[in-house]
């Protein structure tokens, strides 16, 4: 049996990784910063070093190390934090791994590809290209790549890295901090108004999609590698819009139309060949499928603030 750590379980990618890894048999730790009842979750941040020690007191084949600050407006306003977190704690992992030896999976973000210098992002871009990223988020998740990198080279660490892109579904509880499909569905629920950059586009990719690949890596774990893990449809951020009104059959008068996201490339599309190869990734949910469900996910988590 083998034995996997988790951070950031009780995340929106945590919480479904480890149903699902436990369904396929696999011996599997929690940590994250709640109290909870389960023997098997241990409360620590990732940040602290000393918290880590009962952690590690125990070996494991595996570690997915999802536990980080999420979301560009998040890493402007708690900046400190996000450091703190992102940049401290993987450290602090890459120490106890240093010593411990397992294989660590880590949970980086398309948000590295920055001002980006292709139309199609493949894995290799930032190793041939000097990349500028345009918010904290992205450039605490870059600085994540380049210590896992620099561990890898100097003291033979074994790290698969992985890049999300915009996985969405039921589970994200709302936050104006969270992803752009929880943000449009919640404020749309409850008649608020949100804004929509055109002629933005990106990849979208349904969480039942996204969650049997992420546990297929360590069915087939190549150190050293990295991989894009996103969705098949490139859509506008304004067709996701439009799809959630028509569901919810609002006119959009709540929404505001915007030129510009200072903070954000125009276009994100990913090469996802070698996650398919390596994985067997092949999102299939469309958004015309997907966001339904997620609405009617939010619809019964908030039923008592949304109107029927």
């Amino acid at each position: 049996m083998t034995r996997i750590l988790v951070t950031g379980s009780k995340g929106t990618l945590g919480r479904p990784l480890v149903r699902e890894l436990k369904h396929r048999g696999h011996e599997v730790w929690q940590l994250d910063l709640q109290h909870q009842a389960d023997e098997m979750y241990i409360r620590a941040d990732t940040s602290s070093y000393r918290q880590l020690e009962r952690v590690f007191e125990q070996d494991y084949d595996y570690v997915y190390h999802l536990a980080a600050e999420f979301g560009r407006i998040n890493g402007e306003e708690y900046y400190d934090t996000l450091w703190q977190t992102n940049v401290i704690g993987t450290r602090n992992i890459l120490e106890w791994q240093k010593k411990k030896r397992f294989r660590l999976i880590f949970a980086s973000s398309s948000e590295i590809y920055g001002d980006k210098h292709a139309e199609i992002l493949s894995e290799d871009i930032p190793l041939y290209h000097s990349i500028i990223q345009q918010n904290d988020y992205a450039v605490t998740k870059w600085v994540n790549e380049i210590q896992c990198m620099n561990f890898e080279k100097r003291f033979g660490l074994e790290i698969v890295r992985l890049r999300f892109f915009n996985a969405y579904g039921p589970g994200e509880h709302y936050h104006h901090y969270r992803s752009v499909v929880c943000l449009f569905c919640y404020r749309a629920l409850h008649n608020l108004s949100y804004t929509v950059y055109k002629n933005y586009h990106r990849v979208f990719m349904y969480i039942d999609d996204f969650i049997p690949t992420l546990a297929n890596v360590v069915d087939n774990f190549i150190p050293g590698e990295v991989y894009n893990i996103g969705g098949n449809e490139f859509r506008s951020v304004e067709d996701l819009s439009n799809i959630i009104l028509e569901r919810l059959g609002l006119d959009g008068s709540r929404v505001t139309y915007m030129p510009q996201d200072a903070h954000n490339v125009q276009n994100k599309r990913p090469d996802i060949s070698k996650a398919s190869k390596a994985f067997g990734h092949n999102p299939g949910v469309t958004l015309e499928e997907g966001v339904p469900r997620t609405i009617e996910w939010m619809r019964q988590v908030y039923a008592s603030t949304v109107k029927h």
